[in-house]
């Protein structure tokens, strides 16, 4: 009989991408996918550490997952698998445990799949993991994470991922465009380049991130490029000015900053201040008014004082940004935060995130008022929400609209009108796909 499997995914994009092309891996060795509630005889949950709160999260989705099927093999790959095997075969239910290196291998895991009484771990030391494994998503949403990149180098103070991923390694441009290809034979109008440091790519080969894009806007019927995050010290004004006039590269940077105050960079040993951070996005808009710039920032990094997170709140309030992802610090063993001196409370951490959302409500508000009037291109989702449907311009504004089929998966032209209370815009759809 035909063995069902279901997933669960955690975190980045690049576990997105890495999700689908394991669900690939396990269908062509005769698995079938169905949705999670399903009760599936697999679940393999992808998992993220990022943050304690991730960690918490793999323990309920487990558990969700026996509520569904209590006889289910429970496998367990991602990050948190990699730093800390031994806690997660300690949760109930859990079968299999795998690391970096050994997740992409996983059919041959599965070959048996009878529940076990002590959970089986395959996990190589990270300084081993050195293989690259190129991973796309495709199917599960209009647009396509594609893998350029792995791994990390930089050993910010606060972060795991090195110790979780290992060191930074990259696809060739070669097999890049080769896939970029395949995704849109496949039908996909849009392609978002991710990684852990996606602009180190070409680091380990001879060749650059610069490089890669120019290949990619050569790909015929490739309609939207998008970069999912690039830190600021890699996000050159040689791509900048090559984004500003490219048919195919959207008008939106995801722009890591972390914190306003030059202090705090200095303390995560971050590979800037704030001086460049502020040339980049005084560059951006000065090519691309229109420009949407979403920044990660950090509350609570140890050592935050009020008057330093006050800078951050300040110099981000000036800066002329779009939105923020706020990302409130968890303590991480084996980092080097973890043992600085100055621990901010938890209340005041909660405090300062709050402050932060507000302000990025406010910023994404300003940002789509300045936008209401003009004309965008709208690549429209396949979601149908009580008739209402939604898209995405290519300066990031979400969009909604009346339900229409023949919208799903297509670009068209769309006037921006109203802003509603959820910081969705609605409008006008100007040139309708012809039946």
């Amino acid at each position: 009989m035909t063995k069902t499997v279901a997933f669960y995914t955690l975190g980045c994009k690049l576990n997105f991408s890495e999700t689908s092309t394991i669900g690939r891996q396990l269908g062509e060795s005769g698995f079938e996918k169905v949705a999670f509630e399903q009760g599936a005889d697999v679940y393999v949950i992808n998992t993220c550490s990022v943050t304690d709160n991730a960690d918490k999260k793999c323990s309920k989705i487990v558990k969700e997952a026996l509520r569904h099927n209590p006889r289910a093999f429970v496998t367990i790959i991602g990050c948190y698998a990699q730093l800390k095997p031994q806690e997660i075969a300690n949760i109930p239910g859990v079968d299999l445990v795998l690391g970096a290196a050994e997740k992409f291998n996983l059919p041959a895991y599965l070959e048996v799949t009878d529940k076990k009484q002590k959970a089986q771990i395959e996990n190589s030391k990270i300084k081993e993991v050195i293989a690259y494994h190129s991973s796309y998503s495709i199917g599960d949403r209009t647009r396509t994470f594609l893998k350029v990149q792995d791994g990390c180098d930089y050993f910010c103070s606060f972060c795991t991922i090195p110790l979780a991923r290992g060191s930074s390694r990259s696809d060739t441009i070669a097999n890049v465009v080769k896939q970029a290809k395949e995704i849109v034979a496949n039908g996909t109008k849009e392609i978002v380049l991710t990684g852990v440091n996606t602009g180190d790519f070409g680091a380990n080969t001879g060749e650059s991130f610069y490089g890669l894009l120019q290949a990619l806007e050569q790909v015929e019927g490739l309609e939207r490029l998008r970069i999912s995050s690039i830190e600021p010290n890699l996000l050159s004004d040689e791509i900048i000015s090559f984004a500003a006039q490219s048919k195919k590269i959207v008008p939106h940077f995801h722009i890591p900053l972390q914190s306003g105050s030059d202090t705090l960079l200095k303390s995560m040993r971050r590979k800037y201040l704030t001086e460049l951070y502020t040339e980049r996005v005084k560059l951006i808009k000065s090519l691309m008014p229109d420009c949407c710039i979403g920044v990660d920032v950090i509350v609570g990094y140890p050592g935050e004082t009020d008057e330093l997170f006050l800078e951050t709140y300040q110099y981000l309030n000036e800066l002329d940004i779009s939105y923020l992802h706020v990302f409130t610090y968890s303590e991480r063993i084996n980092t080097t935060a973890y043992k600085l001196p100055g621990k901010v409370y938890k209340h005041i951490r909660a405090d300062r995130s709050k402050m932060l959302h507000i302000l990025s409500d406010k910023k994404k508000r300003y940002f789509y008022e300045n936008e209401l009037g003009k004309t965008f291109s709208v690549l429209w989702e396949a979601e149908n929400d009580g008739n209402v449907m939604y898209g995405f311009t290519e300066n990031y504004i979400k969009v909604k609209t009346t339900y229409d089929p023949m919208l799903v998966n297509e670009i068209t032209q769309f006037t921006l009108e109203r802003i509603d209370e959820d910081l969705i815009v609605s409008g006008k759809v100007l040139y309708p796909v012809p039946a």
